[in-house]
C-alpha cells in the first residue's frame, strides 16, 4: 500500500544534511509551513541553502532558523521589510550571503527546474547590476538576460489537504509557491491541516498531484 505520511515533521527531515538546498513556501506568513521550520531548526542540519520569497518575518520560521546560524546563503527576492531584523542584522556582519533575484525571476527560475527547461531569457533585470556576469542579448530590439533554474534537494510547503499519495490541495493564496517548489525538488515534504482517504478531495480542486510529493505530515488546522 502507498502512503506518503509520516508520524511527525522531524521524521520527515531526519535526512535533510549539512549543505543542502532547501526550497520554502510562503509569501511571508501566507503558506509558510512552520512546523516544518521548527522541525528542521531541531534536526540540526546547517550549512543551508534557503530558496524563499522573503528572508524571514520577526523572531520565529525562518527567522529563527537565519539567527541559530545555520543558512549560509539565501536566495529570495525581498529580503527587506519591518520586521526583518534578522536577516539584517546577519547580511551586515557579512555571516549570511545573498542572491537577489527579482520576484517573477525566482518563480519563473523555480517553475523551469520542474519543467526540464536548461535556462530562459528574460528582460527582468537586463541593463541593472542583477544583469553583471550574465550571459545578455538583444531579441527583437529588446534587451535579455539568460537566467538557469533553481533546483533544490528538499522542498518545505504547506498546504491544506492532502491524501496518502500524496494529492495536494492548497487553501486561497497559501499556495503561492509551493506547486512549483514541489516540481524543483528532490524531495518535497507538505506539511497540511488535515489528510483524507483517497478519493475524498475533488480532482478539478487537486494542484499538486502526487507525483511530486514524497513526504506528508499532518499538523492539524493552522491557528
Amino acid at each position: 500500500m502507498i502512503s506518503k505520511i509520516f508520524d511527525n515533521a522531524r521524521q520527515a527531515l531526519a535526512d535533510v544534511p549539512d549543505g543542502a538546498v532547501v526550497m520554502v513556501g510562503g509569501f511571508g506568513l501566507a503558506g509558510q509551513p512552520k512546523e516544518l521550520i521548527d522541525a528542521l531548526l531541531d534536526q540540526g542540519a546547517k550549512d543551508l541553502v534557503i530558496v524563499n520569497n522573503n528572508a524571514g518575518n520577526g523572531d520565529t520560521g525562518l527567522a529563527a532558523l537565519l539567527a541559530a546560524g545555520r543558512v549560509r546563503k539565501i536566495v529570495c527576492s525581498f529580503p527587506r521589510q519591518s520586521d526583518s531584523h534578522v536577516f539584517d542584522a546577519l547580511y551586515r556582519a557579512g555571516k549570511i550571503e545573498l542572491e537577489l533575484v527579482p520576484q517573477g525571476n525566482l518563480a519563473e527560475r523555480i517553475r523551469a527546474a520542474g519543467a526540464g527547461i536548461g535556462g530562459f531569457y528574460t528582460p527582468t533585470g537586463a541593463g541593472t547590476p542583477l544583469s553583471e556576469g550574465k550571459e545578455q542579448r538583444s531579441i527583437n530590439g529588446r534587451d535579455y538576460i539568460l537566467e538557469y533554474p533553481l533546483h533544490a534537494d528538499y522542498a518545505l510547503i504547506k498546504a491544506l489537504r492532502a491524501d496518502r499519495w500524496g494529492n495536494l490541495v492548497y487553501r486561497k493564496t497559501a499556495r503561492n509557491f509551493g506547486p512549483i517548489m514541489a516540481t524543483a525538488s528532490r524531495v518535497a515534504v507538505a506539511q497540511v491541516d488535515e489528510v483524507v482517504e483517497l478519493g475524498a478531495l475533488d480532482p478539478e480542486t487537486i494542484v499538486t498531484p502526487g507525483l511530486f510529493v514524497q513526504r506528508v505530515v499532518a499538523v492539524g488546522a493552522s491557528k
